[in-house]
């Protein structure tokens, strides 16, 4: 170790810091080797084209749909709106980011020394025991020790909190994407409960009446205790379903309200007449496999995650070489406070130093072994990411090419069942037919109605799964 200081004149102090200065300057060109392993994406662990169940007949082209476009009605676009404003999820995932780009700008200043000013008193015995008392009083820049990174451990430490701060961007956009599509689906799941509850009052209503008709023609002794138990049965279950739905309907309005952040504006919510059960939700196109690695942020996570990973074992290999550091300072020193700044007090000090790991217990090589079982995890993690996304979007195409057809077939049901109630209650009112066929009539008829609304709901909430699933590129503001 180097420690020198040497009081000199200005102009000699000057002289005396310029090859100082040419050699802190060399040893940091001569800094930066990288051991960071060559970084290659992994395969996709997924097919080239989508299952053949999922395909359908004119694939659009891929193309980025914003949710503004995507969604096309005003009050829930309002809604997706207040929810990327005050949604708790956003916000955390917001604050990560900031905590991540701090993590990076500290790594990142890891690599240029760091000069505070210092000013030091010491006061002892004298050394040569004549019992009076010595000082020494410094005053200047002082550098603490910083390692010259020769081998890129301070590089690669860098360069894997650049990737985790990127990661958490990312994790901004899947929590977005997620947001977005929670908000449009509780809505749309709203909206479907108020049309069934809307539903509900009205069978319940025409159950009431064919109650207490049926109760007048039992008390004029006209019909049976059987009818009338059976009309009292299905009063009674349209009760039960009553309050089913507007429990159903309380649970979507309070999963909405977490989701906004904020108590819900009345205006915003869905009418309970289905007159806007077309939310105008545009198809979303189902591009490629391939498209999902630069579309979906959580693989682009996965992804960032994995180029942290590979750049520890960077920092991991540089452990076993010598680790090099630099101490100095420059300035005035004096025996006595009063000359501390007097000519003739100038000077300055180095003390390199370097340190070669000669018996760690195995420490370097576990630190190494951890850091690339860390990267194979980050590697299973990433083409998991690559499969879960393959599957969801397999799964809403396969929903897209089935849901219309099943549609389609229960309004079909649904008329047929209609027509058959109004023929059985005319038979039944003219003498030709007994109550129960009325009553199976009208019981097949709000099965068959409810189930079309729950299929209907489906079917809209499988484009959102889609959109959701394809995933889109987000600009750096998020929007």
């Amino acid at each position: 170790m180097l420690n020198i200081f040497t009081p000199r004149r200005p102009a000699q102090a000057l002289a005396a810091r310029t090859p100082v200065a040419c050699a802190l300057t060399a040893m940091a060109l001569l800094s930066g080797c990288s051991m960071i392993p060559p970084y290659e994406r992994p395969e996709a662990p997924v097919a080239a084209q989508w299952p053949a169940a999922a395909a359908t007949a004119s694939a659009p082209a891929a193309a980025d749909l914003p949710w503004q476009d995507f969604v096309g009605d005003a009050r829930l676009q309002e809604l997706v709106a207040l929810a990327l404003q005050n949604n708790r999820d956003l916000r955390v995932a917001v604050a990560s980011i900031e905590q991540a780009r701090a993590q990076y700008q500290i790594r990142q200043a890891d690599q240029v020394p760091t000069i505070n000013a210092a000013a030091t008193g010491n006061r002892q015995p004298a050394a040569n025991g004549s019992g009076g008392i010595s000082s020494t009083y410094t005053a200047g820049l002082a550098m603490a020790s910083w390692e010259i990174d020769f081998f890129g451990r301070v590089a690669s430490l860098k360069e894997a909190a650049l990737a985790q701060f990127l990661a958490t961007q990312e994790a901004r956009g899947a929590v977005q994407t997620s947001l977005i599509a929670s908000v449009v689906s509780t809505w749309l799941s709203l909206q479907t409960n108020e049309e069934l509850l809307a539903l509900t009052q009205r069978t319940l209503a025409t159950r009431d009446d064919s109650l207490r008709l049926n109760r007048l023609r039992f008390d004029q002794g006209v019909t049976s205790a059987l009818d009338l138990r059976q009309a009292e049965s299905l009063t009674a279950a349209a009760r039960s379903t009553l309050a089913q739905q507007q429990r159903l309907r309380a649970l979507d309005v309070n999963a909405l309200t977490l989701l906004v952040g904020q108590p819900l504006p009345e205006r915003l919510l869905p009418s309970p007449q289905g007159d806007d059960r077309a939310a105008a939700l545009r198809d979303v196109p189902e591009g490629m496999p391939s498209d999902l690695l630069e579309r979906r942020p959580d693989i682009r996570q996965a992804e960032q995650l994995l180029i942290a990973a590979n750049a520890n074992i960077g920092a991991a290999r540089a452990a076993f070489f010598p680790r090099i550091s630099l101490t100095a300072s420059a300035g005035t020193a004096s025996n006595a406070l009063s000359g501390l700044f007097k000519s003739g007090s100038w000077g300055w000090t180095l003390a390199p130093q370097a340190v070669l790991p000669i018996f760690d217990a195995g420490r370097n090589q576990a630190g190494l072994d951890s850091a690339r079982a860390g990267r194979d995890l980050a590697v299973a993690q990433y083409e998991k990411a690559i499969q879960s996304a393959f599957r969801e979007v397999a799964d809403a195409l396969a929903g897209r090419a089935t849901l219309g057809e099943q549609v389609l077939a229960q309004q079909a049901q649904a008329t047929a069942e209609a027509d058959r109630f109004r023929l059985a209650d005319l038979r039944y009112r003219n003498g030709v037919a007994s109550y129960l066929d009325v009553l199976d009539a009208q019981r097949a008829l709000f099965a068959t109605q409810q189930a079309l609304a729950q299929s209907q709901l489906a079917q809209r909430q499988n484009q959102v799964a889609l959109y959701k699933a394809r995933g889109r590129r987000l600009a750096r503001s998020g929007r």
